[in-house]
């Protein structure tokens, strides 16, 4: 059916230019339960997005993205007609390439410029599998929603910020793409190029450059933090000592402080309240060996057994 035989019939373009061959039989009926509305937008719902700007000489056509679908709108008797050309639902057999060359025909620039090599691209996700087209309220590009869509595919990140400590995730304060560039070619899909860059654009104090560094800090913070959620404070990936011993030898440590005990299984290092902090509070680098990663409280440097 063509925008003329639509004007012929008399119907006119509801939203978009030439919609009338697509609205003549989709339109508010197509959803008979209003709670339906957030699962399965109506078609006419799109007039509240940004693809339904009507001033925008730059709005699409509902052929630009579901195709001429010729078999479709000329489709007559009682049965369901076949598909359009480009279709997007839950059980399309429309390839993610196909349905992806529809959004990027338009939106193929800026941070979607190196979509293509991308890891969810890569894993035949398409941009339809994220972003609900009819609807005004697309879940993963508001802050409080977004996890719903991230977590449906990444579980194990799902039970990780239900972990006691956690990036406030959950409350609404730091969402997926805080951290994460989906639409690019980082290998983590992160914002920024390295792991520390990303952790650096919020904990800014921890980049130094510091006089004694801690050399797991400047490698990669995730060697001793995980980012999603754990269940030891300040997101360790294990509490100290253990976390500590990971790398350092408790047996080469060079003494505990005079009349406190000794914990059992690893010599003499302190494993007593706070552990390895007890002395070396400024894990993270100091420009002093007073309290740094690499020296004790009384400002010993111990550089074989910390500098490893």
């Amino acid at each position: 059916m063509s925008t003329a035989y639509a004007a012929e019939k008399g119907d006119d373009d509801l939203i978009l230019r030439g919609d009338a061959q697509c609205t003549s039989c989709h339109d508010d009926a197509d959803d008979s339960k209003p709670t339906m509305l957030e699962l399965r937008p109506s078609v006419l719902a799109i007039g509240k997005t940004r693809h339904g700007v009507t001033a925008d000489g730059r709005t699409p056509t509902c052929t630009d993205c579901h195709g001429e679908s010729e078999s479709h709108l000329n489709h007559k008797g009682s049965g369901k007609p076949p598909k359009p050309d480009l279709w997007f639902g839950k059980n399309t057999d429309t390839p993610a390439l196909l349905r992806n060359e529809s959004c990027l025909s338009c939106h193929q620039g800026g941070k979607h410029i190196n979509w293509q090599s991308s890891v969810h691209a890569n894993s035949d996700v398409a941009c339809t599998s994220c972003h609900k087209v009819h609807t005004d309220h697309d879940k993963v590009r508001d802050k409080k929603a977004q996890t719903e869509v991230c977590f449906a595919c990444h579980k194990e990140q799902r039970v990780q910020v239900n972990r006691p400590s956690h990036h406030p995730v959950l409350e609404g304060k730091v969402a997926c793409t805080s951290c994460h560039d989906v639409h690019n070619d980082n290998p983590k899909t992160l914002i920024k190029s390295s792991t520390n860059d990303t952790c650096y654009s919020c904990h800014m104090e921890k980049r130094g450059p510091f006089v004694h560094s801690h050399q797991p800090v400047t490698e990669d913070c995730a060697i001793c933090h995980n980012p999603h959620g754990t269940t030891s404070p300040n997101l360790l990936k294990s509490r100290p000592p253990f976390l500590c011993q990971s790398c350092h030898d408790g047996l080469s440590h060079h003494g505990a402080a005079a009349s406190l005990p000794q914990g059992p299984g690893s010599g003499q290092f302190q494993t007593v309240g706070r552990a390895c902090l007890n002395c070396h509070t400024n894990i993270h680098g100091s420009n002093s060996t007073q309290n740094s990663a690499d020296g004790t409280a009384g400002g010993y440097v111990q550089s074989q057994s910390l500098r490893r």
